[in-house]
Protein backbone atom coordinates (compact mmCIF):
# COMPACT_ATOMS: atom_id res chain seq x y z
CA UNK A 1 0.00 0.00 0.00
CA UNK A 2 1.15 3.46 -0.83
CA UNK A 3 2.20 5.70 2.24
CA UNK A 4 -0.07 8.86 1.98
CA UNK A 5 0.72 11.70 4.10
CA UNK A 6 -1.28 13.84 6.63
CA UNK A 7 -2.33 16.03 3.56
CA UNK A 8 -3.47 13.26 2.11
CA UNK A 9 -5.67 12.02 4.72
CA UNK A 10 -6.82 15.77 5.53
CA UNK A 11 -8.10 15.98 1.45
CA UNK A 12 -9.98 12.39 1.63
CA UNK A 13 -11.68 13.29 4.88
CA UNK A 14 -12.99 16.39 3.06
CA UNK A 15 -14.11 13.93 -0.27
CA UNK A 16 -15.56 11.53 2.50
CA UNK A 17 -17.42 14.75 3.89
CA UNK A 18 -18.51 15.56 0.45
CA UNK A 19 -19.89 11.97 -0.13
CA UNK A 20 -22.21 12.28 2.95
CA UNK A 21 -24.19 14.67 1.63
CA UNK A 22 -25.73 12.69 -1.10
CA UNK A 23 -26.71 10.40 2.34
CA UNK A 24 -30.33 10.36 0.99
CA UNK A 25 -30.24 10.74 -2.74
CA UNK A 26 -27.89 8.75 -4.55
CA UNK A 27 -29.66 5.56 -4.29
CA UNK A 28 -29.39 3.09 -6.27
CA UNK A 29 -25.94 4.76 -7.25
CA UNK A 30 -23.00 4.84 -4.41
CA UNK A 31 -21.94 8.12 -2.58
CA UNK A 32 -19.77 9.47 -4.01
CA UNK A 33 -17.36 12.92 -2.96
CA UNK A 34 -14.13 14.29 -5.07
CA UNK A 35 -11.73 17.16 -4.10
CA UNK A 36 -9.34 18.17 -6.54
CA UNK A 37 -6.37 19.61 -5.39
CA UNK A 38 -3.06 22.34 -6.85
CA UNK A 39 -0.06 23.52 -5.48
CA UNK A 40 -1.77 22.24 -1.92
CA UNK A 41 -5.08 24.36 -2.75
CA UNK A 42 -8.30 23.20 -3.43
CA UNK A 43 -9.31 24.15 -6.76
CA UNK A 44 -12.56 22.09 -7.12
CA UNK A 45 -14.78 19.92 -4.73
CA UNK A 46 -18.03 17.99 -5.94
CA UNK A 47 -20.10 15.21 -4.53
CA UNK A 48 -22.91 12.63 -6.37
CA UNK A 49 -26.34 14.09 -5.67
CA UNK A 50 -28.64 11.41 -7.79
CA UNK A 51 -28.37 9.23 -10.20
CA UNK A 52 -28.18 10.59 -13.87
CA UNK A 53 -26.68 13.55 -12.72
CA UNK A 54 -22.89 14.37 -12.68
CA UNK A 55 -20.70 12.15 -11.26
CA UNK A 56 -18.35 13.80 -8.01
CA UNK A 57 -15.41 13.78 -10.19
CA UNK A 58 -17.08 15.62 -13.18
CA UNK A 59 -18.17 18.45 -10.36
CA UNK A 60 -14.87 18.79 -8.71
CA UNK A 61 -13.54 19.09 -12.54
CA UNK A 62 -15.94 22.00 -13.75
CA UNK A 63 -15.10 24.13 -11.00
CA UNK A 64 -11.34 23.75 -11.04
CA UNK A 65 -11.41 24.37 -14.50
CA UNK A 66 -7.81 24.36 -16.37
CA UNK A 67 -6.51 24.51 -12.67
CA UNK A 68 -7.19 20.59 -13.08
CA UNK A 69 -4.20 20.06 -15.15
CA UNK A 70 -1.46 18.87 -12.88
CA UNK A 71 -3.70 18.26 -10.12
CA UNK A 72 -4.42 15.29 -7.49
CA UNK A 73 -7.50 14.15 -7.61
CA UNK A 74 -9.07 12.96 -4.13
CA UNK A 75 -12.35 10.49 -4.57
CA UNK A 76 -13.99 8.53 -2.14
CA UNK A 77 -14.78 5.38 -4.43
CA UNK A 78 -12.12 4.37 -7.61
CA UNK A 79 -13.27 6.22 -10.84
CA UNK A 80 -16.05 4.55 -12.95
CA UNK A 81 -14.31 3.02 -15.81
CA UNK A 82 -17.77 1.84 -17.64
CA UNK A 83 -20.22 3.97 -19.74
CA UNK A 84 -23.63 3.68 -17.62
CA UNK A 85 -26.42 6.85 -17.73
CA UNK A 86 -23.15 9.03 -17.52
CA UNK A 87 -20.08 8.49 -19.39
CA UNK A 88 -16.25 7.31 -17.68
CA UNK A 89 -15.29 9.37 -15.10
CA UNK A 90 -11.70 8.25 -15.57
CA UNK A 91 -11.82 9.48 -18.85
CA UNK A 92 -13.13 12.74 -17.58
CA UNK A 93 -10.35 12.82 -14.78
CA UNK A 94 -7.16 11.70 -17.97
CA UNK A 95 -8.27 14.57 -20.11
CA UNK A 96 -8.67 17.15 -17.72
CA UNK A 97 -5.12 16.56 -17.27
CA UNK A 98 -4.70 15.19 -13.68
CA UNK A 99 -1.52 13.68 -12.47
CA UNK A 100 -2.43 12.07 -9.85
CA UNK A 101 -5.60 10.29 -8.16
CA UNK A 102 -6.49 9.01 -4.74
CA UNK A 103 -9.20 6.82 -4.06
CA UNK A 104 -10.34 5.10 -0.49
CA UNK A 105 -11.39 1.98 -2.34
CA UNK A 106 -12.26 -0.10 -5.11
CA UNK A 107 -15.77 0.16 -6.98
CA UNK A 108 -17.09 -3.38 -5.37
CA UNK A 109 -19.25 -4.07 -8.77
CA UNK A 110 -16.67 -7.54 -9.97
CA UNK A 111 -17.46 -6.54 -13.58
CA UNK A 112 -15.48 -3.33 -13.36
CA UNK A 113 -13.52 -3.31 -10.06
CA UNK A 114 -9.87 -1.92 -11.00
CA UNK A 115 -10.89 -1.06 -14.25
CA UNK A 116 -10.52 2.76 -13.27
CA UNK A 117 -7.27 2.27 -12.17
CA UNK A 118 -6.17 0.68 -14.98
CA UNK A 119 -7.67 3.30 -17.19
CA UNK A 120 -5.64 5.67 -15.14
CA UNK A 121 -2.52 4.08 -15.35
CA UNK A 122 -2.29 3.33 -18.72
CA UNK A 123 -2.21 6.79 -19.55
CA UNK A 124 0.35 7.87 -17.21
CA UNK A 125 -1.65 8.99 -14.12
CA UNK A 126 -0.45 8.27 -10.85
CA UNK A 127 -3.14 6.49 -9.06
CA UNK A 128 -3.23 4.83 -5.72
CA UNK A 129 -5.91 3.08 -4.02
CA UNK A 130 -6.72 2.55 -0.18
CA UNK A 131 -7.07 5.58 2.09
CA UNK A 132 -9.51 6.00 4.92
CA UNK A 133 -10.87 3.05 3.41
CA UNK A 134 -12.77 1.23 6.15
CA UNK A 135 -14.67 4.69 6.40
CA UNK A 136 -15.28 4.80 2.56
CA UNK A 137 -17.03 1.53 3.21
CA UNK A 138 -18.90 2.45 5.97
CA UNK A 139 -20.48 5.11 4.14
CA UNK A 140 -21.41 2.58 1.38
CA UNK A 141 -22.47 -0.41 2.87
CA UNK A 142 -25.34 -1.21 0.78
CA UNK A 143 -24.27 -0.40 -2.91
CA UNK A 144 -21.28 -3.08 -1.92
CA UNK A 145 -23.73 -5.34 -0.42
CA UNK A 146 -25.50 -5.42 -3.55
CA UNK A 147 -22.74 -5.43 -5.50
CA UNK A 148 -20.83 -8.32 -4.18
CA UNK A 149 -23.55 -10.80 -2.91
CA UNK A 150 -26.48 -9.57 -5.02
CA UNK A 151 -28.60 -8.30 -1.96
CA UNK A 152 -29.10 -5.30 0.02
CA UNK A 153 -27.66 -4.29 3.21
CA UNK A 154 -30.52 -4.53 6.25
CA UNK A 155 -30.64 -2.78 8.74
CA UNK A 156 -32.89 -3.52 11.60
CA UNK A 157 -34.47 -1.18 14.31
CA UNK A 158 -35.95 -1.49 17.19
CA UNK A 159 -36.97 0.45 20.31
CA UNK A 160 -37.58 -1.36 23.74
CA UNK A 161 -37.32 -0.75 27.53
CA UNK A 162 -34.16 -1.82 29.22
CA UNK A 163 -35.90 -5.75 29.89
CA UNK A 164 -36.03 -6.03 25.99
CA UNK A 165 -40.10 -5.73 25.62
CA UNK A 166 -41.37 -3.12 22.56
CA UNK A 167 -45.10 -3.37 23.59
CA UNK A 168 -47.38 -4.15 26.22
CA UNK A 169 -49.20 -7.80 25.77
CA UNK A 170 -52.30 -5.29 24.49
CA UNK A 171 -50.43 -4.10 21.70
CA UNK A 172 -49.76 -0.48 23.04
CA UNK A 173 -46.08 1.33 22.31
CA UNK A 174 -46.53 4.88 22.26
CA UNK A 175 -44.08 6.00 23.24
CA UNK A 176 -41.19 3.53 24.70
CA UNK A 177 -38.25 5.87 23.40
CA UNK A 178 -38.34 9.68 23.77
CA UNK A 179 -38.59 12.40 20.87
CA UNK A 180 -34.93 13.05 20.53
CA UNK A 181 -34.55 9.22 19.92
CA UNK A 182 -37.92 9.22 17.71
CA UNK A 183 -36.34 11.70 15.34
CA UNK A 184 -33.16 9.93 15.18
CA UNK A 185 -34.85 7.15 13.10
CA UNK A 186 -36.36 9.38 10.31
CA UNK A 187 -32.37 9.50 9.19
CA UNK A 188 -32.23 6.27 8.99
CA UNK A 189 -35.30 5.89 7.30
CA UNK A 190 -34.07 8.54 4.71
CA UNK A 191 -31.11 7.04 3.86
CA UNK A 192 -32.69 3.50 3.40
CA UNK A 193 -34.12 3.19 -0.23
CA UNK A 194 -36.69 0.83 1.29
CA UNK A 195 -38.46 0.81 4.46
CA UNK A 196 -40.05 -2.96 5.64
CA UNK A 197 -42.50 -3.67 7.62
CA UNK A 198 -45.19 -6.68 8.46
CA UNK A 199 -48.62 -6.84 8.26
CA UNK A 200 -49.15 -6.86 11.78
CA UNK A 201 -47.64 -3.54 12.58
CA UNK A 202 -49.65 -2.32 9.83
CA UNK A 203 -52.88 -3.42 11.00
CA UNK A 204 -51.70 -2.77 15.24
CA UNK A 205 -50.94 0.67 14.09
CA UNK A 206 -51.90 1.47 10.10
CA UNK A 207 -48.01 3.26 9.71
CA UNK A 208 -46.97 5.86 7.74
CA UNK A 209 -43.64 4.81 7.17
CA UNK A 210 -42.29 7.43 5.55
CA UNK A 211 -39.47 10.05 6.30
CA UNK A 212 -41.12 13.04 8.11
CA UNK A 213 -39.48 15.99 9.52
CA UNK A 214 -36.57 16.05 7.50
CA UNK A 215 -35.90 18.04 4.68
CA UNK A 216 -35.79 14.91 1.63
CA UNK A 217 -35.79 15.03 -2.29
CA UNK A 218 -36.78 11.58 -1.90
CA UNK A 219 -39.40 8.97 -0.13
CA UNK A 220 -37.91 5.24 0.26
CA UNK A 221 -39.76 2.20 -1.25
CA UNK A 222 -42.23 1.06 1.50
CA UNK A 223 -42.54 -2.59 1.49
CA UNK A 224 -44.94 -4.55 3.50
CA UNK A 225 -44.47 -9.05 3.99
CA UNK A 226 -48.04 -9.78 3.95
CA UNK A 227 -48.64 -13.77 3.35
CA UNK A 228 -51.99 -13.93 2.99
CA UNK A 229 -52.27 -10.41 1.75
CA UNK A 230 -54.27 -9.14 4.68
CA UNK A 231 -53.54 -5.49 4.30
CA UNK A 232 -56.35 -3.20 4.33
CA UNK A 233 -57.12 -0.86 1.06
CA UNK A 234 -57.27 1.91 3.22
CA UNK A 235 -54.02 1.30 5.06
CA UNK A 236 -51.92 4.47 5.21
CA UNK A 237 -48.61 2.73 4.18
CA UNK A 238 -50.39 2.77 1.05
CA UNK A 239 -50.40 6.11 0.17
CA UNK A 240 -47.56 7.20 -2.59
CA UNK A 241 -47.44 3.51 -3.23
CA UNK A 242 -46.18 0.37 -1.86
CA UNK A 243 -44.87 -3.23 -2.51
CA UNK A 244 -46.46 -6.09 -0.72
CA UNK A 245 -44.88 -9.86 -0.77
CA UNK A 246 -47.24 -12.37 -0.20
CA UNK A 247 -47.32 -16.37 -0.44
CA UNK A 248 -50.58 -16.99 -1.13
CA UNK A 249 -52.19 -15.18 -4.42
CA UNK A 250 -55.66 -14.50 -3.39
CA UNK A 251 -56.96 -12.90 -7.06
CA UNK A 252 -59.67 -10.75 -5.52
CA UNK A 253 -57.48 -9.01 -2.59
CA UNK A 254 -54.34 -8.48 -5.00
CA UNK A 255 -56.97 -6.69 -7.30
CA UNK A 256 -58.51 -4.18 -4.04
CA UNK A 257 -54.70 -3.85 -2.88
CA UNK A 258 -53.88 -2.89 -6.50
CA UNK A 259 -56.77 -0.19 -7.26
CA UNK A 260 -55.48 1.41 -3.84
CA UNK A 261 -51.98 1.86 -5.61
CA UNK A 262 -49.61 -1.05 -4.14
CA UNK A 263 -47.60 -3.31 -6.41
CA UNK A 264 -47.97 -7.43 -5.32
CA UNK A 265 -45.15 -9.51 -5.90
CA UNK A 266 -46.11 -13.45 -4.65
CA UNK A 267 -42.96 -15.01 -3.47
CA UNK A 268 -43.91 -17.86 -1.27
CA UNK A 269 -41.17 -19.99 0.74
CA UNK A 270 -41.37 -22.66 3.45
CA UNK A 271 -44.66 -23.29 5.94
CA UNK A 272 -47.02 -20.40 3.73
CA UNK A 273 -44.69 -17.63 4.72
CA UNK A 274 -42.97 -15.30 2.21
CA UNK A 275 -39.71 -16.30 1.13
CA UNK A 276 -37.67 -13.90 2.65
CA UNK A 277 -34.11 -14.16 1.20
CA UNK A 278 -36.01 -13.88 -2.74
CA UNK A 279 -37.44 -11.15 -1.41
CA UNK A 280 -34.19 -10.03 -0.77
CA UNK A 281 -32.49 -10.81 -3.85
CA UNK A 282 -35.38 -9.23 -6.09
CA UNK A 283 -34.97 -5.77 -4.33
CA UNK A 284 -30.91 -6.41 -5.14
CA UNK A 285 -32.37 -6.35 -8.95
CA UNK A 286 -34.12 -3.28 -8.28
CA UNK A 287 -31.64 -1.64 -7.03
CA UNK A 288 -31.73 -1.43 -3.74
CA UNK A 289 -28.82 -0.54 -1.47
CA UNK A 290 -30.09 -0.42 2.10
CA UNK A 291 -33.56 -1.74 3.54
CA UNK A 292 -34.44 -0.32 6.86
CA UNK A 293 -36.90 -2.67 9.07
CA UNK A 294 -39.52 -1.50 11.83
CA UNK A 295 -41.66 -4.34 12.16
CA UNK A 296 -42.81 -6.75 15.12
CA UNK A 297 -40.98 -9.86 16.92
CA UNK A 298 -42.61 -12.05 14.68
CA UNK A 299 -41.01 -10.70 11.20
CA UNK A 300 -37.50 -9.56 13.13
CA UNK A 301 -37.10 -13.17 14.12
CA UNK A 302 -37.82 -14.47 10.79
CA UNK A 303 -34.90 -12.08 9.34
CA UNK A 304 -33.07 -13.11 12.17
CA UNK A 305 -33.74 -16.95 12.07
CA UNK A 306 -32.64 -16.19 7.98
CA UNK A 307 -29.67 -14.82 8.24
CA UNK A 308 -30.63 -11.91 6.49
CA UNK A 309 -29.88 -9.60 9.66
CA UNK A 310 -26.63 -6.70 8.56
CA UNK A 311 -27.20 -4.33 11.31
CA UNK A 312 -29.31 -3.80 14.38
CA UNK A 313 -30.05 -0.67 15.57
CA UNK A 314 -31.12 -1.16 19.39
CA UNK A 315 -32.62 1.92 21.07
CA UNK A 316 -33.13 1.75 24.35
CA UNK A 317 -35.09 3.42 27.08
CA UNK A 318 -34.43 3.41 31.15
CA UNK A 319 -37.58 1.31 31.59
CA UNK A 320 -39.02 -1.58 32.52
CA UNK A 321 -42.54 -3.01 30.94
CA UNK A 322 -42.36 -6.67 32.82
CA UNK A 323 -42.33 -10.62 31.20
CA UNK A 324 -45.71 -10.60 29.44
CA UNK A 325 -45.36 -7.64 26.98
CA UNK A 326 -43.83 -8.46 23.84
CA UNK A 327 -40.02 -8.72 22.85
CA UNK A 328 -37.91 -8.20 19.81
CA UNK A 329 -36.86 -10.82 17.95
CA UNK A 330 -39.43 -14.19 18.27
CA UNK A 331 -36.91 -17.39 17.99
CA UNK A 332 -37.40 -20.74 18.26
CA UNK A 333 -36.94 -21.63 21.44
CA UNK A 334 -33.08 -22.58 22.49
CA UNK A 335 -31.95 -25.97 24.35
CA UNK A 336 -28.18 -25.35 24.48
CA UNK A 337 -26.29 -21.77 24.32
CA UNK A 338 -24.23 -22.85 21.19
CA UNK A 339 -27.55 -21.75 19.52
CA UNK A 340 -27.21 -18.17 20.39
CA UNK A 341 -27.04 -15.43 18.19
CA UNK A 342 -23.84 -13.03 19.10
CA UNK A 343 -23.71 -9.64 17.97
CA UNK A 344 -20.81 -7.26 18.51
CA UNK A 345 -21.31 -3.73 19.65
CA UNK A 346 -19.94 -1.37 16.73
CA UNK A 347 -21.28 2.31 18.54
CA UNK A 348 -22.93 3.31 22.06
CA UNK A 349 -24.48 6.98 22.56
CA UNK A 350 -27.12 8.38 24.07
CA UNK A 351 -29.90 10.19 21.96
CA UNK A 352 -31.98 12.33 24.67
CA UNK A 353 -32.44 10.62 27.40
CA UNK A 354 -32.27 6.71 25.43
CA UNK A 355 -29.22 4.52 24.88
CA UNK A 356 -28.40 3.87 21.12
CA UNK A 357 -26.83 0.92 20.60
CA UNK A 358 -25.00 0.06 16.93
CA UNK A 359 -24.36 -3.79 16.79
CA UNK A 360 -23.63 -6.43 13.81
CA UNK A 361 -23.78 -10.02 14.07
CA UNK A 362 -20.34 -11.58 15.16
Amino acid sequence: MSSFSATDHAHMAHALRLAERGLFTTTPNPRVGCVIVKDGQVVGEGWHARAGEPHAEVHALRMAGELARGATAYVSLEPCSHHGRTPPCANALIDAGITRVVAAMRDPNPQVSGGGVHLLTLAGVQAEVGLLESQARELNLGFIARMTRGRPWLRVKTASSLDGKTALLNGASKWITGPAARADVQAWRARACAILTGVGTVLADDPRMNVRDLETSRQPLKIIVDSRLNTPPTAQILHGGALIACAENDPARRAELEAAGAEVLCLPGPKGRVGLAALCGELGRRGCNEIHVEAGATLNGALLDAGLVDEWIAYLAPLVMGDAARGVFDLPPLTEMAGRVAFRLRDSRMVGGDLRLTLRPA
